[in-house]
């Protein structure tokens, strides 16, 4: 393990007062000694900026109007100082080797490192399960190629992520368009700067609760249409950054990501008034998932009948079935009630 690596721990922060002293005193507490933490306050009116001052010079604290996510990201950026960047979300928190894990693995032509992080509820109980959900390992590698071969690849959230400074640099400062989507736009495009290493078990926590824009602690349509939104600006996205770069692109790359049509189906289902793409039908929708499944997903066997079954059973089967279904995939939390809540629907059905 190289010790000399400098990295630092960006921590950007709008009114998570409550949960910011734990983001903050994991990023303090790692065991690798070679650390900046640096604070960004996005405009908070909550108590978070006397927590700050309360840490004086152990960190860099910076002050700032709202200007949202891209905002943050860019102050904290511009004044670190590291060749390992790890924007940490202030409700979510690092366990204590976390940077000594990465820094081991860590190689100068890297694009970055990801991990898994734990699920924990806004009293930190855990949730019983990781993020991202599921036994698919971290994609790894020239996960470029696999980003023009599905359109998508498997990765953590925002706090899961160390990042190189080198590729950073051809990304910053993240223009003002991405301001409430800074993570995906360095998601999406930091691996066509290096490849990417992935450590399977968790080296922190990721929070979920109801403040959290896209935590899912419960499922609406008002969420899944924010996510098929967001997700037709992170296509765009990547398409652009293709061509940019002189990268091919499938003509179907659209209906090769799963989790993009898991979100489409949904959000077509829960309100197709505000459904924003028109030429969505369910039929159609069911038709490229299980050809997406089947096709381009490193899914098992059982995993891809399974998964064919559940587009099957949202697209077509009464609204009131459909539900369980979806919160089922994207609220695992309910799952022991949900399944006696459907098993009960359905005896009503056919009795």
């Amino acid at each position: 393990m190289n010790s000399n690596i400098l990295v630092s721990i960006i921590i950007n922060n709008y009114n998570y007062d409550r949960f910011l002293t734990e983001a903050i005193e994991s990023a303090l507490s790692q065991s690798y000694e070679q650390i900046e933490v640096i604070v960004v306050d996005d405009g908070s009116t909550d108590n978070s900026r006397h927590i700050i001052a309360e840490y004086g010079d152990r960190i860099i604290s910076i002050l700032q109007p709202n200007g949202k996510q891209a905002a943050a990201f860019n102050s904290g950026f511009a004044r670190s100082q590291g060749e390992i960047i790890i924007f940490l979300d202030s409700d979510d928190y690092l366990f204590p080797q976390a940077v000594a894990e990465i820094v081991k693995v860590w190689q100068p032509d890297l694009a970055k490192v990801h991990y898994r992080l734990d699920i924990v509820d806004s009293v930190g109980k855990s949730r019983g399960y990781s993020a991202p959900q599921g036994t698919v390992p971290l994609a790894q590698g020239k996960v470029w190629q696999m980003l023009l071969t599905t359109g998508g690849y498997t990765s953590t959230p925002t706090s899961g992520n160390a990042l190189n400074r080198k590729a950073l640099n051809n990304l910053f400062p993240i223009p003002d368009e991405y301001k409430l989507t800074a993570d995906d736009y360095l998601s999406y495009q930091v691996p066509f700067y290096g490849e990417v290493v992935a450590i399977n078990h968790a080296l922190g926590v990721y929070r979920v609760h109801d403040s959290n824009q896209w935590a899912l602690a419960t499922v609406t349509g008002d969420r899944f249409l924010r996510f098929v939104r967001h997700d037709l600006q992170n296509f765009a996205l990547l398409t652009n950054k293709a061509q940019e770069l002189g990268y091919q692109i499938p003509p179907d790359l659209e209906q090769r990501s799963i989790g993009r049509l898991w979100s489409r189906i949904i959000s077509l289902r829960l309100n197709a008034q505000t459904h924003p793409v028109p030429s969505d039908r369910s039929v159609k929708l069911i038709y490229q998932g299980i050809r997406s499944l089947w096709k381009y997903s490193n899914f098992n066997l059982p995993k891809r009948i399974f998964y064919s079954l559940w587009f099957i059973w949202v697209g077509l089967m009464p609204l009131t079935l459909a539900k369980p279904a979806i919160s089922w995939l994207y609220a695992p939390q309910h799952r022991p009630k949900l399944i006696s809540w459907t098993t009960t629907k359905l005896r009503a059905l056919i009795s």
